[in-house]
């Protein structure tokens, strides 16, 4: 199936087009308007047959002319349409090694993204427009690791038929690999890059998928984790393309667009060199990735982001608008597909706060002690001795202070702290039960209710946990939380709310007959039966099946319906009911991810919602923090360590960075 968005323009007449070109650019001034209407609804092929008529016509070159009528980044935008592909791309990389300096991007780009035939055909270009080696000047102009790889991808990459006689991968041989690469990095003190550049380099794209699902397994996180910690530099942004290409060409490219165009400034020659090259491969399938991704058209971020006759010439190639059509394609569903599968592979999951080894209550509470008494207080000491036990430590501590100094250390702290370094720290001397009772009892009071913290945390936690939770908010307040949460709340929001705190979500593992009737039940939006509306439907499943069965529901509703249940939920349903079902949904598809894009927009932009980042540090500690950080970082390109220190200030600082619990 062709995926391009620009296809052979029907009726083409070569010569009516030179024609038409001549005309548009003669006289004073040129008809840009119908320069890029005609060149951009024409294939590259056609082009090139234009290029031919327009020299045997007016004995003129065609990208000369166009290059004199035309300016800025129309003008290149233009020109590089009129180049065949293997030309193209060799223009791009010998620009990118000219001069001054190198576009290691532009080269990873190129170089990580093309198939073997798209190889072969650049090198032949390159030769027969500059009367060079490609290879000869790529080696010139980089170095180390990086210049290796580049020179490695220039070779062509074996297919499944040349891996394997009988064109069937290899299970041996991948698990092989995935050991290899386990042992090049995480397993060895320094990282062998060989190993490394041998196996992305030289394995097929078959092959490797199962390497890197192989690899999830045994080393519970992804291999793009282990290229950031192991690798650095060029190198590693070279292996991260590389991994990305493998997975999905056409998600590497939706990215690529999306920080081409996001911020201040747009970065032009990137949204070209991508339109360009990939209007007559698979923009289809990019515009569906980046819709499903960034929540928006690629059609609307140029639209938004570029302007004049540049705009319109964009606009073409990008071949139409997925937010006005609303659907949702096969290439998106795979990659949402994709998502699924690696979230039923178990992974460990790892807390930043570990139980103190040399643990003494008793000093413990001395040392507290110590930094409260007199004038003053050491809030140094109350954090490096707080944010270094765990909380069963923290509850022995509680104890211990009482005993030997017959006072109540929370009362102590509560008026010795204050501000946001006080909540921190008291929060974490409670149970996580009683913070979570906490919580939920301030998102209930008082006039309004914080629905985000209802969401948050009833969605997310387990049933021991909930169950946990139902005690301690009794205990502490004397009424039942579902009475709370039903007396606070309304409509299908309150029957979720009620359904979570009852903790009685099935427990065993996925039923695949089940899970498929689940799914037509969730599919089915033809139902007139009032009792039996969409958002019961959902609720009946979402909130009582057990995590990896659900996991196959998602699995086989994108199968049924070629939509991921996130986005079928967030075009047929609004408000907390949404809010609330697609919380839960990405808590089964990945929990930390969650937690990951909830801490980072508790800090992006103007002011930070310390509420947010207090109560998820907190809770999250103990449990998954370790994994948060990873998600945060392949999330957002930078670490939560990171971003906690450039969004916080004094001792709160230092506490969260102390629970955060390393550099990434």
């Amino acid at each position: 199936v062709y995926r391009g968005s620009v296809k052979d323009f029907q009726g083409f007449d070569a010569n009516q087009d030179a024609e038409a070109l001549y005309n548009a650019m003669k006289g004073f001034g040129s008809d840009k308007e119908a320069i890029l209407d005609l060149i951009t609804s024409r294939s590259n092929k056609q082009r090139v047959e234009i290029c031919q008529a327009y020299k045997a016509l007016y004995g003129k070159d065609l990208i000369a002319d166009l290059k004199y009528e035309l300016t800025g980044k129309f003008e290149r935008l233009i020109v590089s349409l009129m180049r065949p592909p293997a030309y193209g791309d060799a223009k791009e990389i010998k620009d990118a090694i000219s001069g001054i300096g190198t576009d290691e991007k532009c080269l990873i780009e190129i170089l990580a993204s093309r198939t073997n035939q798209e190889i072969h055909d650049l090198v032949a270009a390159y030769k027969d427009a500059y009367e060079r080696d490609l290879e000869a000047d790529i080696v010139g102009d980089t170095s180390g690791h990086f210049k290796k790889m580049l020179v490695v991808l220039l070779q062509a990459r074996p297919s499944v038929q040349r891996l394997e006689e009988d064109d069937v991968v290899s299970e041996d041989l991948v698990e092989q690999d995935a050991k290899d690469l386990l042992e090049a990095g995480e397993l060895k003190w320094g990282t062998d890059e060989a190993q490394f550049i041998y196996i992305l380099g030289r394995r097929s794209r078959q092959h490797l998928r199962l390497v890197f699902d192989e690899y999830l397994k045994i080393a519970g996180k992804p291999i793009e984790r282990s290229i950031r910690g192991e690798l650095s530099g060029d190198f590693e942004k070279l292996m991260l393309a590389v991994v990305k290409c493998i997975r999905s060409t056409a998600e590497y490219f939706a990215e690529r667009l999306y920080k081409a165009m996001k911020g201040l400034g747009t970065r032009d020659n990137t949204l070209i060199r991508i339109m360009v090259s990939r209007s007559e491969i698979d923009m289809l399938d990019i515009r569906e990735v980046f819709r499903t991704k960034y929540e928006k058209s690629l059609y609307n971020m140029i639209k938004e982001d570029t302007s004049g006759e540049y705009k319109k010439a964009l606009l073409k190639l990008c071949g139409g608008d997925d937010d006005a059509a609303g659907e949702f394609f096969p290439e998106a569903a795979q990659v949402a597909y994709r998502m699924w599968e690696l979230s039923a592979v178990k992974v460990e999951l790892r807390g930043t706060v570990q139980p103190a080894g040399d643990f003494n209550d008793d000093g413990d509470a001395q040392v507290l002690r110590k930094a409260m008494k007199g004038l003053g207080t050491d809030e140094g000491a109350i954090i490096e001795v707080l944010t270094k036990r765990s909380n069963a430590q923290r509850q022995q501590i509680l104890k211990a202070y009482k005993a030997h100094y017959g006072r109540d250390l929370m009362a102590d702290l509560k008026s010795e702290l204050s501000g946001s370094l006080a909540k921190l720290i008291l929060g974490l001397m409670l149970t996580p039960a009683q913070y979570d009772a906490k919580q939920l009892r301030k998102a209930v009071e008082g006039a309004g209710t914080d629905e985000s913290i209802l969401i948050e945390i009833m969605a997310t936690r387990n049933n021991q946990e909930i169950r946990a939770i139902n005690e301690a908010y009794q205990e502490a307040y004397h009424k039942s939380l579902e009475d709370d949460l039903s007396s606070d709340t309304s409509g299908h929001f309150k029957r979720i709310l009620v359904s979570l705190a009852l903790g009685n979500r099935d427990e065993g593992p996925g039923n695949l007959t089940q899970a498929h009737e689940d799914a037509k039940k969730l599919a089915d939006v033809s139902s007139n039966d009032s009792s039996d509306s969409l958002e019961t439907r959902f609720l009946s499943i979402l909130c009582t099946r057990s995590y990896p069965h659900l996991c196959r529901v998602f699995q086989e509703f994108i199968k049924m319906t070629n939509h991921d249940v996130e986005h079928a939920i967030k075009k047929r349903m609004s408000g907390d009911v949404r809010d609330a079902f697609v919380a839960i949904v990405r808590s089964v598809k990945n929990k930390p991810a969650f937690f990951a894009d909830k801490l980072y927009k508790s800090m992006k932009g103007a002011g930070t919602d310390e509420r947010t980042l207090t109560r998820i540090m907190i809770s999250r500690s103990e449990i998954d923090l370790f994994n948060i950080r990873g998600e945060f970082i392949d999330l957002f390109d930078k670490s939560l360590h990171h971003m906690i220190e450039k969004d916080t200030s004094g001792d709160y600082r230092k506490a969260l960075l102390a629970l955060c619990g390393g550099e990434d």
